[in-house]
């Protein structure tokens, strides 16, 4: 179908039309983008930014893949704004269901009630998860990570085995801000104000095709085998290990990183030989982004315990689930004890309707199967991109992707720290309307420039060949010019 593009402001307003895969009406505020008003930045403004030295442009509208400031610039959104947009902005069936539930209930404590819209989303989660039987309701990944691990450590108390008390994760890795969340993310940047406030985390090498001399095969390799976990789980006593959690497809820590076929097969039999519970963080890489419903779907393999966000609603509410079985809860049931990670938030009403509209939405229109679709025109397009200055390594599967840079392609030599590549490349895509995800640090803690691209669901062809142009296009920009300050890389 054709969309409506408008650019500019006051009399220089500009119209035009654009092909897109969009199955709503086309709805536009022509007022939202002209006539917005001046915002303050800081220290004028009132509000506390994520980077204070920086200048936000302020967007006021999203359709599709795209946003819209108030000067009328428009940028391509092609990481989902923190791999969260999955069916695209402006899909008012979402907002529509979110008002229906504000009308009717916007609040209970869901330690005294429960309500339709968590229920009929648990049921949901569920039958397209059917290797779980339960889901928690919280509402950012950094909280169901740190419910997760709760949650596998009372079952192990449940159990009578308090000595299970310890947490095995990969290193790159990132599962979260809270304290026990970043006790099992390996980000050495953030341990550098917090690491005394961090609980001790036994850390085994992420798989990394890449950078490894096995090449990501496995063969007589300790770390894309799997076999390190069972090394470190026999050094340090199975029974004091709790769980090991991994992101099945690596998220921004490592850049969209993929196992070989026997890594997850491997570690699963693993954790059943030595009782270690193994939760699976989706809460980037689930929801259909890889695409299918799970990540780890793919390899057959079923974790103890997975974690979801992000995609879930879209980012139209804050919603972020732990899914779990009974054969992990039953203990804590029998015990006569309840999970004790109560949060006032969980459950949230309007957040787990815009749960049911989304996950609803991805299922009428076939959303994971199209981002199935769309990521091999996806992969396909970005495999243009070799060849270019510093272009290292391109991975990632569905439309979930890394870009590697190098200081050199042939020895794989990353960037010196002070070049703030990533983050350059970040600036300069922004400035040419691309909106991307820089990462640092996943070679060895501080060098490493990943750049990450996770567009909407909803993305046409004629957009994956817009995104490679303004790719090349802040490439070609980034190469040549020097380290300034610029947007910090992170985590999702």
């Amino acid at each position: 179908m054709l969309a409506l593009e408008v650019k500019g402001q006051g009399s220089e307003v500009k119209v035009g039309v654009r092909a897109c895969f969009d199955p709503r009406p086309l709805t536009f505020d022509l007022g939202a983008v002209v006539h917005s008003p001046a915002v303050p930045r800081y220290p004028d403004s009132a509000v506390f930014y994520r980077d204070l030295t920086l200048d936000y442009p302020v967007i006021v509208r999203g359709e599709g893949c795209w946003l819209y400031d108030d000067k009328g610039e428009r940028y391509l959104d092609a990481v989902g704004g923190a791999f969260v947009v999955n069916i695209g902005h402006g899909v008012r069936e979402i907002a529509d269901a979110m008002a229906r539930q504000a009308s009717r209930i916007a609040y209970v404590n869901s330690s005294a009630f429960t309500h339709e819209a968590v229920e009929e989303l648990s049921t949901l989660l569920i039958e397209r998860t059917p290797a779980f039987d339960k889901a928690y309701f919280l509402c950012s990944g950094s909280e169901v990570t740190e419910a997760a691990l709760k949650l596998a450590r009372q079952h192990w108390l449940a159990r009578g085995e308090p000595t299970r008390n310890r947490v095995i994760a990969l290193k790159p890795s990132y599962h979260g801000n809270t304290l026990l969340a970043l006790s099992a993310s390996a980000r050495e940047h953030y341990r550098t104000y917090f690491g005394d406030w961090l609980v001790d985390v036994a850390r085994i090498p992420a798989p990394d095709p890449y950078r490894c001399g096995c090449g990501g095969s496995g063969r007589n390799c300790a770390n894309c085998s799997g076999d390190v976990l069972a090394d470190t789980i026999a050094r340090l006593g199975a029974n004091t290990i709790a769980a090991f959690i991994a992101e099945p497809i690596g998220g921004s820590s490592s850049g969209a990183v993929v196992p070989n076929a026997d890594y997850w097969p491997r570690v699963r039999e693993i954790c059943d030989r030595t009782g270690v519970l193994f939760i699976a963080d989706e809460i980037l890489c689930g929801a259909g982004r890889t695409g299918t419903w799970t990540a780890i779907e793919t390899w057959g393999v079923a974790p103890d315990i997975m974690t979801l966000g992000k995609g879930i609603a879209s980012g139209y509410a804050a919603l972020s689930a732990v899914l779990t079985t009974e054969r992990v809860i039953d203990p804590i049931v029998q015990s006569g004890k309840s999970f004790v990670h109560a949060q006032t938030f969980s459950h949230h009403p309007i957040a787990c309707a815009a749960g049911v509209a989304t996950v609803g939405y991805i299922e009428e229109h076939r959303l994971v199967e199209r981002c199935a679709e769309m990521g091999r025109v996806f992969h396909g397009k970005l495999s243009g991109l070799r060849g270019l200055p510093h272009v290292g390594d391109i991975r990632g599967r569905g439309l979930l992707a890394a870009v590697e840079f190098v200081a050199d392609v042939d020895t794989r030599e990353p960037f010196a720290r002070s070049e703030q590549f990533a983050e350059r490349f970040t600036n300069a895509a922004r400035a040419g309307g691309l909106i991307v995800w820089p990462n640092i640090g996943h070679v060895d803690g501080e060098r490493g420039d990943t750049i990450m691209l996770a567009p909407p669901f909803v993305v046409s062809a004629a957009e994956l060949d817009e995104l490679t142009q303004r790719f090349s296009s802040a490439l070609e920009a980034t190469v040549g010019s020097a380290p300034v300050r610029s947007l910090g890389a992170s985590t999702a």
